[in-house]
């Protein structure tokens, strides 16, 4: 990867929307150059997909819970179990397997504490082989994620 890839890749994790011929003109490069070069960015699993990101706040998501879940047993069959569970709640936007003293962090969003108290109750109570749960609300977003540094 050189120069030109890298400043591709921060280019379309600003604006995956961006046209070809703006992307090629920030390069200094030829629009077929620079279609080459994703291409070959997406060939090589660099660029894994494009997707639109939404504003929490105007979908009314206004609480957002971290979550570090303990399982009674770290057995390979209970994290199976957990992590399985885990991927059919599309409430749990985020699952961490983690060092330290929680084994897994959770990223929950939620219109209001109603609402993260029925995710709470209909989806986190829920997933099994859970020996402790402790959560933690954001009180305001300081530096957002914005994309991988290249």
């Amino acid at each position: 990867m050189d120069r030109h890839d890298q400043l591709l890749l921060r280019a379309l994790q600003r604006d995956s929307t961006a046209s070809l011929a703006d992307l090629a003109g920030q390069l200094g490069l030829s629009t077929s150059a620079c279609h080459r070069r994703i291409k070959q960015l997406e060939a090589d699993g660099l660029i894994s997909g494009y997707r639109a990101q939404l504003d929490p706040q105007a979908l009314g998501l206004k609480l957002h819970a971290f979550v570090e879940i303990t399982l009674t047993s770290q057995s390979h069959e209970a994290m199976d179990r957990f992590e399985a569970a885990v991927a059919g709640f599309d409430d749990i936007l985020e699952c961490h397997l983690m060092s330290g003293s929680a084994d897994y962090l959770l990223r929950v969003a939620a219109r209001d504490l109603d609402q993260f108290d029925s995710i709470h109750r209909n989806c986190l109570a829920r997933l099994p082989g859970v020996s402790s749960m402790r959560s933690g609300f954001a009180i305001r977003s300081i530096k957002p994620w914005s994309g991988y540094p290249v």
